[in-house]
């Protein structure tokens, strides 16, 4: 009989708890799908176009292992025109498989065994396990809906110590939909720099701010040398299949990330990084067309949610509402299944994102507004 050669590290990680219903909805007829956190929108024809042109004008070669200097070139010159952000296209900027494969890439080049990663929870479901494969300690931060699941100075005061390597900062964050003023960030700043931390910013919805502008940590004085600024094409852009993000830091930490990402993915498919090129410098009017429309979905939904008695703060970005489920004296893992069974409508449970989700669901309304308004139907007939 075989032996147990399965990494004792990987069998005791849980799998996503997001893919669990996603895999759950597969083969389902009538079901609406309030799930997965991907844009309903297809990506916009100009920039399929030039992907489709790229081919037929025979870019189908390997890239630099750090993407298209092309490419690298118009992150640079977009991040300055639209965040302040200064970084050299040469060595300061890595061109990665999504913002996933960045974060991955990113602990495994800063974390010696036994470095502690702070990750305020709930949180997207890759972060703590990405932080033990690289070796690390995943130590949570437990929020909660009375600061409206907000990261405060003291949380960070509480939870740091000595072996604290750096703090992971998604905003507008997955699942809560929460996201910082910069009088907000500049606090938490100021007790980063007292502990002399890295920051790792995830802010791949940052076009998804809907009631004030977004701030990128990187701009934070003092934040830039210590800040890894993540970023991505899928959420901004409907480019979720496309699979193409960036990270921007220090040129030690961008080299040593390039050299993990040459020894296991190599490079961006060439036709993705095209496609980005043309993102970058296309008209921005579907960028602002969609935004638009997730602003009126996010309106609509938390209001019908405050309808149907499901409490729920206001997010103030990407496209997630984060309600309590408490008042009906079920699980969230009972609420997601019974609602999933009895009236066909799939979210996710919030103890996907940690233990700290339990009591909550996950509603993405990157869907269709007729699909959101028949979705509440359901929904309000289930909870009476």
């Amino acid at each position: 009989m075989r032996k147990n050669i399965i990494s004792h590290k990987v069998e005791k990680m849980p799998p996503s708890g997001i893919r669990v219903f996603f895999d759950l909805v597969l083969g389902m007829k009538d079901v609406i799908s309030l799930g997965v956190g991907e844009p309903d929108f297809v990506t916009p024809w100009h920039i399929r176009e030039s992907a489709i042109y790229s081919i037929e004008q025979g870019y189908t070669s390997y890239t630099s292992n750090k993407g298209l200097l092309k490419l690298r070139t118009y992150i640079s010159q977009d991040i300055k025109k639209q965040r302040g952000l200064e970084y050299d296209a040469d060595d300061e900027i890595l061109v990665t498989v999504g913002v996933s494969e960045g974060v991955d890439l990113l602990m495994r080049a800063i974390i010696n065994p036994g470095d502690k990663i702070l990750i305020p929870v709930p949180s997207y479901v890759s972060y703590g396990p990405v932080a033990e494969l690289a070796g690390g300690i995943a130590k949570f931060i437990s929020l909660n809906q009375k600061n409206g699941f907000k990261l405060t100075p003291e949380d960070i005061e509480k939870n740091i110590d000595g072996d604290v390597k750096a703090i992971l900062l998604n905003y507008p964050c997955n699942p809560t939909g929460v996201t910082y003023t910069k009088k907000e960030l500049l606090a938490l700043n100021k007790v980063i720099q007292k502990h002399n931390i890295l920051v790792i910013a995830d802010e791949v919805y940052d076009l998804l701010t809907y009631d004030f502008e977004h701030t990128p940590f990187a701009t934070l004085p003092g934040a830039k040398e210590r800040t890894i600024y993540l970023n991505g094409f899928s959420k901004n852009y409907a480019m979720t299949g496309w699979r193409v993000g960036y990270a921007c830091g220090p040129k030690d930490i961008i080299a040593a990330m390039t050299k993990i990402h040459q020894y296991t993915i190599m490079c961006v498919p060439i036709m993705s990084q095209m496609a980005a090129c043309e993102a970058l410098i296309g008209p921005r009017k579907p960028l602002d067309d969609m935004k638009r429309e997730y602003h009126r979905r996010r309106d609509f939904v938390v209001g019908r949610l405050n309808e149907v008695g499901l409490r729920c703060h206001k997010p103030q970005g990407a496209f997630y509402a984060f309600p309590s489920i408490k008042k009906t004296g079920l699980s969230s893992v009972d609420f997601a299944s019974q609602l999933l069974k009895k009236k066909k409508v799939a979210v996710v449970p919030g103890t996907a994102f940690g233990p700290e989700g339990e009591g909550y669901i996950r509603i993405s309304y990157a869907s269709g507004f007729d699909q959101l308004k028949e979705a509440f139907v359901r929904i309000e007939e289930f909870v009476k």
